[in-house]
Protein backbone atom coordinates (compact mmCIF):
# COMPACT_ATOMS: atom_id res chain seq x y z
CA UNK A 1 0.00 0.00 0.00
CA UNK A 2 1.85 3.31 -1.03
CA UNK A 3 1.36 5.76 1.80
CA UNK A 4 1.65 8.63 -0.02
CA UNK A 5 0.95 10.76 -3.11
CA UNK A 6 2.26 10.52 -6.29
CA UNK A 7 5.53 11.45 -7.56
CA UNK A 8 6.26 14.40 -9.47
CA UNK A 9 7.91 13.76 -12.56
CA UNK A 10 11.05 15.73 -11.24
CA UNK A 11 11.54 14.43 -7.94
CA UNK A 12 13.91 11.40 -7.65
CA UNK A 13 15.95 13.42 -10.70
CA UNK A 14 16.41 16.68 -8.08
CA UNK A 15 16.54 14.72 -5.06
CA UNK A 16 19.23 12.63 -6.53
CA UNK A 17 21.06 15.86 -7.61
CA UNK A 18 22.74 16.13 -4.81
CA UNK A 19 24.76 13.12 -5.36
CA UNK A 20 25.38 13.59 -9.10
CA UNK A 21 28.90 14.29 -8.69
CA UNK A 22 30.26 12.56 -5.75
CA UNK A 23 33.81 13.04 -4.62
CA UNK A 24 36.37 10.56 -5.43
CA UNK A 25 38.53 8.45 -2.93
CA UNK A 26 42.20 9.30 -3.28
CA UNK A 27 44.88 6.61 -1.92
CA UNK A 28 47.91 8.50 -1.49
CA UNK A 29 50.09 9.11 -3.08
CA UNK A 30 48.77 9.92 -6.37
CA UNK A 31 48.48 11.60 -9.27
CA UNK A 32 46.20 13.15 -10.80
CA UNK A 33 46.15 14.31 -14.22
CA UNK A 34 43.51 16.88 -15.07
CA UNK A 35 42.36 18.26 -18.30
CA UNK A 36 38.84 20.87 -18.77
CA UNK A 37 38.18 21.53 -22.59
CA UNK A 38 35.38 24.24 -23.47
CA UNK A 39 32.84 21.88 -25.40
CA UNK A 40 30.92 24.68 -27.35
CA UNK A 41 30.31 22.31 -30.89
CA UNK A 42 30.89 19.11 -28.92
CA UNK A 43 28.85 16.47 -29.16
CA UNK A 44 28.40 13.66 -26.42
CA UNK A 45 28.36 11.25 -29.12
CA UNK A 46 31.70 12.14 -30.19
CA UNK A 47 32.78 12.52 -26.17
CA UNK A 48 31.82 9.16 -26.01
CA UNK A 49 33.42 8.01 -28.93
CA UNK A 50 36.61 9.12 -26.96
CA UNK A 51 35.91 7.58 -23.89
CA UNK A 52 35.48 4.40 -25.93
CA UNK A 53 39.19 4.75 -26.87
CA UNK A 54 40.11 3.60 -22.85
CA UNK A 55 41.10 0.18 -22.36
CA UNK A 56 38.28 -2.19 -22.28
CA UNK A 57 35.57 0.77 -23.24
CA UNK A 58 34.94 0.12 -26.52
CA UNK A 59 31.37 -0.78 -25.63
CA UNK A 60 30.64 1.93 -23.48
CA UNK A 61 27.10 3.15 -24.28
CA UNK A 62 26.11 6.25 -24.59
CA UNK A 63 23.26 6.26 -22.05
CA UNK A 64 25.63 5.91 -19.03
CA UNK A 65 27.31 9.65 -20.38
CA UNK A 66 23.02 11.19 -19.73
CA UNK A 67 23.84 12.19 -16.31
CA UNK A 68 26.64 14.26 -16.98
CA UNK A 69 28.62 12.45 -14.94
CA UNK A 70 30.77 9.12 -15.38
CA UNK A 71 33.54 6.74 -13.51
CA UNK A 72 35.72 4.58 -14.89
CA UNK A 73 37.24 2.17 -12.81
CA UNK A 74 39.98 0.29 -14.78
CA UNK A 75 43.16 -1.30 -14.30
CA UNK A 76 45.39 0.56 -11.63
CA UNK A 77 43.87 3.84 -12.59
CA UNK A 78 40.16 5.49 -12.70
CA UNK A 79 39.30 8.10 -15.35
CA UNK A 80 36.27 10.54 -14.05
CA UNK A 81 34.59 12.45 -16.69
CA UNK A 82 32.01 15.28 -16.08
CA UNK A 83 30.24 17.22 -18.38
CA UNK A 84 29.35 21.46 -17.87
CA UNK A 85 27.12 23.75 -19.21
CA UNK A 86 30.47 25.55 -20.86
CA UNK A 87 33.20 22.82 -20.04
CA UNK A 88 34.25 19.07 -19.78
CA UNK A 89 36.55 18.13 -17.27
CA UNK A 90 38.51 14.77 -17.38
CA UNK A 91 40.49 13.18 -14.57
CA UNK A 92 43.08 10.46 -14.74
CA UNK A 93 44.02 9.53 -10.70
CA UNK A 94 46.92 7.15 -11.02
CA UNK A 95 49.41 6.14 -8.34
CA UNK A 96 52.85 8.41 -7.95
CA UNK A 97 55.67 7.34 -9.61
CA UNK A 98 58.44 6.56 -7.50
CA UNK A 99 60.53 9.28 -8.51
CA UNK A 100 58.07 12.10 -8.23
CA UNK A 101 58.17 12.60 -4.37
CA UNK A 102 59.48 15.12 -2.14
CA UNK A 103 62.78 14.60 -2.90
CA UNK A 104 62.49 15.24 -6.30
CA UNK A 105 63.83 18.37 -8.28
CA UNK A 106 60.94 19.43 -11.13
CA UNK A 107 59.81 15.85 -11.42
CA UNK A 108 58.58 14.57 -15.09
CA UNK A 109 55.22 13.27 -14.03
CA UNK A 110 54.02 12.06 -17.51
CA UNK A 111 56.66 9.39 -18.37
CA UNK A 112 54.92 6.76 -16.11
CA UNK A 113 51.45 8.45 -17.26
CA UNK A 114 49.04 4.70 -17.48
CA UNK A 115 47.47 6.61 -20.85
CA UNK A 116 49.36 7.64 -23.98
CA UNK A 117 49.74 10.91 -24.41
CA UNK A 118 47.97 11.18 -27.78
CA UNK A 119 44.61 10.14 -25.84
CA UNK A 120 45.11 13.34 -23.64
CA UNK A 121 45.79 15.19 -27.25
CA UNK A 122 42.71 14.24 -28.87
CA UNK A 123 40.28 15.11 -26.15
CA UNK A 124 37.59 17.10 -28.01
CA UNK A 125 37.23 20.68 -27.38
CA UNK A 126 39.49 23.42 -26.37
CA UNK A 127 41.75 23.44 -23.39
CA UNK A 128 41.11 25.92 -20.86
CA UNK A 129 42.58 24.25 -17.73
CA UNK A 130 44.97 21.39 -17.37
CA UNK A 131 46.97 20.57 -13.44
CA UNK A 132 49.41 18.09 -12.70
CA UNK A 133 48.16 17.41 -9.14
CA UNK A 134 50.55 15.75 -6.44
CA UNK A 135 49.03 14.17 -3.19
CA UNK A 136 52.01 12.46 -1.50
CA UNK A 137 51.99 12.07 2.72
CA UNK A 138 54.61 13.79 5.00
CA UNK A 139 54.50 15.06 8.17
CA UNK A 140 53.98 18.74 8.79
CA UNK A 141 55.45 18.89 12.30
CA UNK A 142 58.88 20.74 10.76
CA UNK A 143 57.55 23.01 8.92
CA UNK A 144 60.67 25.06 7.39
CA UNK A 145 62.22 21.63 6.16
CA UNK A 146 58.94 20.72 4.46
CA UNK A 147 59.02 24.04 2.98
CA UNK A 148 62.34 23.58 1.63
CA UNK A 149 62.02 20.48 -0.19
CA UNK A 150 58.66 21.28 -1.34
CA UNK A 151 60.62 24.19 -2.79
CA UNK A 152 63.01 22.15 -4.32
CA UNK A 153 60.12 20.02 -5.90
CA UNK A 154 58.74 23.32 -7.87
CA UNK A 155 62.55 24.25 -9.31
CA UNK A 156 63.35 26.70 -6.12
CA UNK A 157 60.96 28.81 -7.94
CA UNK A 158 58.30 31.20 -5.51
CA UNK A 159 55.16 29.38 -4.47
CA UNK A 160 51.68 30.20 -3.21
CA UNK A 161 50.71 28.16 -0.37
CA UNK A 162 48.01 26.94 2.27
CA UNK A 163 47.94 25.30 5.38
CA UNK A 164 44.33 24.22 4.39
CA UNK A 165 41.34 22.55 7.11
CA UNK A 166 42.52 25.43 9.77
CA UNK A 167 40.76 25.81 13.12
CA UNK A 168 40.47 28.59 15.31
CA UNK A 169 41.42 27.19 18.15
CA UNK A 170 43.84 25.35 20.03
CA UNK A 171 43.96 22.39 21.87
CA UNK A 172 43.87 24.62 25.13
CA UNK A 173 41.23 26.18 23.42
CA UNK A 174 42.78 29.89 23.99
CA UNK A 175 42.33 31.07 20.77
CA UNK A 176 45.53 31.23 19.27
CA UNK A 177 48.05 28.85 17.97
CA UNK A 178 51.54 28.26 19.48
CA UNK A 179 54.16 28.75 17.79
CA UNK A 180 57.17 26.27 17.61
CA UNK A 181 61.11 26.76 18.02
CA UNK A 182 61.05 27.80 14.21
CA UNK A 183 58.49 30.63 14.48
CA UNK A 184 56.16 28.39 12.67
CA UNK A 185 52.91 27.82 13.76
CA UNK A 186 51.76 24.97 14.87
CA UNK A 187 50.24 22.48 12.17
CA UNK A 188 46.02 22.25 13.54
CA UNK A 189 45.39 22.13 9.66
CA UNK A 190 45.00 19.01 7.52
CA UNK A 191 47.24 19.29 4.53
CA UNK A 192 49.42 21.85 2.51
CA UNK A 193 48.58 23.09 -0.48
CA UNK A 194 50.64 25.15 -2.79
CA UNK A 195 50.96 25.41 -6.12
CA UNK A 196 52.63 28.18 -8.38
CA UNK A 197 49.62 29.22 -10.91
CA UNK A 198 52.16 29.16 -13.87
CA UNK A 199 52.52 26.90 -17.27
CA UNK A 200 54.79 24.65 -17.47
CA UNK A 201 56.39 23.96 -20.81
CA UNK A 202 53.81 20.90 -20.98
CA UNK A 203 50.89 22.98 -21.08
CA UNK A 204 50.17 21.79 -17.48
CA UNK A 205 50.17 23.71 -14.22
CA UNK A 206 51.75 21.70 -11.15
CA UNK A 207 49.92 21.61 -7.55
CA UNK A 208 51.47 19.98 -4.30
CA UNK A 209 49.23 18.80 -1.98
CA UNK A 210 51.31 17.56 1.39
CA UNK A 211 49.57 15.11 4.21
CA UNK A 212 50.05 13.64 7.09
CA UNK A 213 49.83 9.70 7.28
CA UNK A 214 46.19 8.43 7.81
CA UNK A 215 44.72 11.07 6.14
CA UNK A 216 41.28 9.45 4.34
CA UNK A 217 40.73 8.79 0.89
CA UNK A 218 38.03 10.67 0.76
CA UNK A 219 39.61 13.30 3.38
CA UNK A 220 41.81 13.50 0.08
CA UNK A 221 39.51 13.64 -2.67
CA UNK A 222 37.63 16.53 -1.21
CA UNK A 223 40.74 18.03 -1.27
CA UNK A 224 41.77 17.36 -4.65
CA UNK A 225 38.01 18.08 -5.78
CA UNK A 226 38.44 21.74 -4.09
CA UNK A 227 41.73 22.35 -5.73
CA UNK A 228 40.39 21.39 -9.19
CA UNK A 229 37.25 23.37 -9.04
CA UNK A 230 39.09 26.48 -7.66
CA UNK A 231 41.42 26.76 -10.62
CA UNK A 232 39.15 25.71 -13.34
CA UNK A 233 36.14 28.76 -12.10
CA UNK A 234 39.02 30.76 -12.01
CA UNK A 235 40.16 30.29 -15.57
CA UNK A 236 36.39 30.64 -16.39
CA UNK A 237 36.14 33.74 -14.62
CA UNK A 238 38.81 35.49 -16.61
CA UNK A 239 37.20 34.47 -19.45
CA UNK A 240 35.17 37.59 -19.33
CA UNK A 241 38.27 40.09 -18.80
CA UNK A 242 39.04 39.87 -22.86
CA UNK A 243 35.70 40.71 -23.36
CA UNK A 244 35.41 44.16 -21.14
CA UNK A 245 38.90 44.87 -22.43
CA UNK A 246 37.72 44.73 -26.71
CA UNK A 247 34.29 46.72 -25.46
CA UNK A 248 36.48 49.76 -24.18
CA UNK A 249 37.13 51.20 -27.30
CA UNK A 250 33.52 50.67 -28.43
CA UNK A 251 32.24 51.79 -25.05
CA UNK A 252 34.13 54.75 -25.52
CA UNK A 253 33.45 55.74 -28.58
CA UNK A 254 29.63 55.18 -28.09
CA UNK A 255 29.61 57.29 -24.89
CA UNK A 256 30.77 60.18 -27.25
CA UNK A 257 28.70 59.92 -29.87
CA UNK A 258 25.66 60.17 -27.22
CA UNK A 259 27.25 63.37 -25.33
CA UNK A 260 27.05 65.04 -29.07
CA UNK A 261 23.70 64.02 -29.88
CA UNK A 262 22.39 65.15 -26.53
CA UNK A 263 23.66 68.30 -27.25
CA UNK A 264 22.58 68.74 -30.86
CA UNK A 265 19.27 68.18 -29.04
CA UNK A 266 19.69 70.67 -26.69
CA UNK A 267 21.32 73.66 -29.42
CA UNK A 268 18.37 72.17 -32.01
CA UNK A 269 21.18 72.17 -34.25
CA UNK A 270 20.21 69.18 -36.16
CA UNK A 271 17.25 67.88 -37.76
CA UNK A 272 14.78 65.42 -35.63
CA UNK A 273 15.17 63.04 -38.74
CA UNK A 274 18.98 63.54 -38.34
CA UNK A 275 19.22 62.93 -34.43
CA UNK A 276 16.52 59.86 -35.02
CA UNK A 277 19.05 57.70 -37.81
CA UNK A 278 21.84 58.52 -35.35
CA UNK A 279 20.54 57.50 -32.26
CA UNK A 280 18.71 54.55 -33.60
CA UNK A 281 22.03 53.47 -35.31
CA UNK A 282 23.87 54.13 -31.67
CA UNK A 283 21.05 52.18 -29.54
CA UNK A 284 21.55 49.03 -32.07
CA UNK A 285 24.87 49.07 -31.78
CA UNK A 286 24.88 49.10 -28.04
CA UNK A 287 21.80 46.31 -27.72
CA UNK A 288 23.93 44.01 -29.88
CA UNK A 289 26.75 44.55 -27.59
CA UNK A 290 24.23 43.85 -24.67
CA UNK A 291 22.97 40.79 -26.35
CA UNK A 292 26.21 39.55 -27.57
CA UNK A 293 28.31 39.91 -23.99
CA UNK A 294 25.26 39.62 -21.21
CA UNK A 295 25.91 35.52 -21.08
CA UNK A 296 29.45 36.26 -20.68
CA UNK A 297 29.45 39.08 -17.75
CA UNK A 298 26.66 36.74 -16.19
CA UNK A 299 28.92 33.60 -16.40
CA UNK A 300 32.03 35.77 -15.00
CA UNK A 301 30.24 36.44 -12.02
CA UNK A 302 28.84 33.55 -11.19
CA UNK A 303 31.90 32.00 -11.74
CA UNK A 304 33.96 34.23 -9.74
CA UNK A 305 31.11 33.64 -6.70
CA UNK A 306 32.12 29.64 -6.94
CA UNK A 307 35.95 30.68 -6.82
CA UNK A 308 35.45 32.71 -3.65
CA UNK A 309 33.14 29.73 -2.14
CA UNK A 310 35.83 26.69 -2.75
CA UNK A 311 38.29 29.24 -1.28
CA UNK A 312 36.44 29.91 1.94
CA UNK A 313 36.03 25.80 2.15
CA UNK A 314 39.74 25.46 2.14
CA UNK A 315 39.60 26.86 5.94
CA UNK A 316 43.18 27.78 4.73
CA UNK A 317 45.85 29.74 7.04
CA UNK A 318 48.96 31.54 6.21
CA UNK A 319 52.26 29.62 5.94
CA UNK A 320 55.06 32.24 6.88
CA UNK A 321 56.73 33.36 3.95
CA UNK A 322 54.67 32.38 1.45
CA UNK A 323 50.74 34.31 0.57
CA UNK A 324 47.81 31.96 0.77
CA UNK A 325 46.13 30.91 -2.20
CA UNK A 326 43.11 33.66 -0.97
CA UNK A 327 45.42 36.22 -0.77
CA UNK A 328 47.65 35.34 -4.34
CA UNK A 329 43.29 35.21 -5.57
CA UNK A 330 42.40 38.62 -3.83
CA UNK A 331 45.23 40.43 -4.94
CA UNK A 332 45.47 38.84 -8.97
CA UNK A 333 41.87 38.10 -9.69
CA UNK A 334 39.77 40.80 -8.01
CA UNK A 335 40.62 43.52 -10.18
CA UNK A 336 40.31 41.52 -13.64
CA UNK A 337 36.41 40.91 -12.13
CA UNK A 338 35.95 44.18 -11.07
CA UNK A 339 36.60 45.44 -14.83
CA UNK A 340 34.31 42.96 -16.12
CA UNK A 341 31.64 43.88 -13.39
CA UNK A 342 32.88 47.88 -14.37
CA UNK A 343 32.07 47.21 -17.87
CA UNK A 344 29.08 45.25 -17.52
CA UNK A 345 27.61 48.33 -15.25
CA UNK A 346 28.88 50.82 -17.76
CA UNK A 347 27.36 49.02 -21.04
CA UNK A 348 24.07 48.37 -19.23
CA UNK A 349 23.92 52.28 -18.07
CA UNK A 350 25.30 53.12 -21.50
CA UNK A 351 21.71 51.43 -22.76
CA UNK A 352 19.71 53.21 -20.29
CA UNK A 353 21.29 56.69 -21.08
CA UNK A 354 20.66 56.39 -25.16
CA UNK A 355 16.95 55.30 -23.97
CA UNK A 356 16.48 58.37 -22.16
CA UNK A 357 17.47 60.65 -24.87
CA UNK A 358 15.41 58.63 -27.06
CA UNK A 359 12.61 59.30 -24.89
CA UNK A 360 13.63 63.21 -24.98
CA UNK A 361 13.78 63.11 -28.87
CA UNK A 362 10.70 61.07 -28.60
CA UNK A 363 8.79 64.08 -26.75
CA UNK A 364 10.66 66.53 -29.00
CA UNK A 365 8.79 65.00 -32.09
CA UNK A 366 5.76 64.68 -30.36
CA UNK A 367 5.35 68.10 -28.95
CA UNK A 368 6.37 69.47 -33.04
CA UNK A 369 3.88 66.81 -34.25
CA UNK A 370 0.94 68.08 -32.01
CA UNK A 371 2.18 72.29 -33.01
CA UNK A 372 1.53 70.97 -36.85
CA UNK A 373 -1.81 68.97 -35.96
CA UNK A 374 -2.97 72.29 -34.08
CA UNK A 375 -2.10 74.56 -37.14
CA UNK A 376 -4.01 72.27 -39.38
CA UNK A 377 -6.66 71.74 -37.65
CA UNK A 378 -6.99 75.81 -37.75
CA UNK A 379 -6.79 75.54 -41.24
CA UNK A 380 -9.51 73.35 -41.26
CA UNK A 381 -11.40 75.56 -39.27
CA UNK A 382 -11.15 78.66 -41.26
CA UNK A 383 -11.90 76.27 -44.57
CA UNK A 384 -14.72 75.24 -43.00
CA UNK A 385 -16.01 78.60 -41.98
CA UNK A 386 -15.53 80.38 -45.23
CA UNK A 387 -17.15 77.18 -47.12
CA UNK A 388 -19.70 78.04 -44.63
CA UNK A 389 -20.11 81.31 -45.92
CA UNK A 390 -20.00 80.60 -49.20
CA UNK A 391 -22.93 77.71 -48.66
CA UNK A 392 -24.97 80.14 -47.34
CA UNK A 393 -24.65 82.92 -50.36
CA UNK A 394 -25.20 79.92 -52.58
CA UNK A 395 -28.23 79.20 -50.55
CA UNK A 396 -29.64 82.61 -51.16
CA UNK A 397 -28.91 82.48 -54.44
CA UNK A 398 -30.54 79.19 -54.88
CA UNK A 399 -33.86 81.14 -53.15
CA UNK A 400 -33.87 83.72 -55.20
CA UNK A 401 -33.72 81.31 -58.60
CA UNK A 402 -36.36 78.66 -57.26
CA UNK A 403 -38.65 81.52 -56.13
CA UNK A 404 -38.21 83.01 -59.71
CA UNK A 405 -38.74 79.87 -61.41
CA UNK A 406 -41.87 79.50 -59.46
CA UNK A 407 -43.11 83.10 -60.12
CA UNK A 408 -42.72 82.34 -63.68
CA UNK A 409 -44.84 79.32 -63.79
CA UNK A 410 -47.42 81.43 -62.07
CA UNK A 411 -47.43 83.77 -64.63
CA UNK A 412 -47.91 81.59 -67.18
CA UNK A 413 -50.61 79.89 -65.29
CA UNK A 414 -51.92 83.22 -65.10
CA UNK A 415 -52.08 84.09 -68.60
CA UNK A 416 -53.58 80.59 -69.54
CA UNK A 417 -56.65 81.23 -67.03
CA UNK A 418 -56.48 84.82 -68.66
CA UNK A 419 -56.81 83.20 -72.35
CA UNK A 420 -59.97 80.99 -71.11
CA UNK A 421 -61.62 84.35 -70.71
CA UNK A 422 -61.45 85.00 -66.59
CA UNK A 423 -60.94 88.10 -65.64
CA UNK A 424 -57.87 88.17 -64.26
CA UNK A 425 -54.50 90.35 -64.56
CA UNK A 426 -51.70 87.72 -64.84
CA UNK A 427 -48.52 90.40 -64.14
CA UNK A 428 -50.44 91.47 -61.16
CA UNK A 429 -51.30 88.25 -59.86
CA UNK A 430 -47.80 86.93 -60.45
CA UNK A 431 -46.30 90.40 -58.73
CA UNK A 432 -48.99 90.06 -55.27
CA UNK A 433 -47.49 86.50 -54.78
CA UNK A 434 -43.84 86.90 -54.76
CA UNK A 435 -43.75 87.50 -51.15
CA UNK A 436 -45.32 84.11 -50.54
CA UNK A 437 -43.40 82.11 -53.15
CA UNK A 438 -39.78 83.39 -51.63
CA UNK A 439 -41.62 82.83 -47.97
CA UNK A 440 -42.43 79.32 -48.82
CA UNK A 441 -39.02 78.46 -50.18
CA UNK A 442 -37.13 79.84 -47.51
CA UNK A 443 -39.58 77.73 -45.14
CA UNK A 444 -38.95 74.47 -47.00
CA UNK A 445 -34.85 74.82 -47.14
CA UNK A 446 -35.16 75.40 -43.19
CA UNK A 447 -37.28 72.33 -42.82
CA UNK A 448 -34.73 70.43 -44.86
CA UNK A 449 -32.03 71.87 -43.01
CA UNK A 450 -33.73 71.00 -39.65
CA UNK A 451 -34.40 67.10 -40.62
CA UNK A 452 -30.50 66.81 -41.94
CA UNK A 453 -29.05 68.39 -38.56
CA UNK A 454 -31.40 65.57 -36.58
CA UNK A 455 -30.16 62.54 -38.78
CA UNK A 456 -26.68 63.86 -37.80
Amino acid sequence: MRLLPPDDPQRAALHNEVHARPSARIRLPALIVYVAVLNEGISREMECAHLRQLPGQADLPLERLRDNFLRLRLDGFTVKWEHHTEFTRYSIVQTLPSQAGLGATEPDLLTELVLPASWLAQIPGRTVAAVQLVMLNAPLDDAPALMAQALTWFGGRTVVASLMGSSTLNVAGSGTEPANRHGYAHPMGHSWALTQFRLQSDGFERMLVIAPEGTSQTRAGRIAARLLELETYRLMALRGLPVAKALGSMLAESEAALVRITAQLENKSASDQELLDTLVSLAAGVERATAENNYRFSATQAYHTLVAQRIAELREKAIPGTQTIGEFMQRRLSPAMATVVATGQRLASLSERVARTSDLLRTRVDIATEVQNQQLLEKLTHGQATQLRLQSTVEGLSIAAISYYVVSLLLYAGKALKATGLPINPEMAAGSLVPVVLWVVWRTTQRIHAKLHVRH
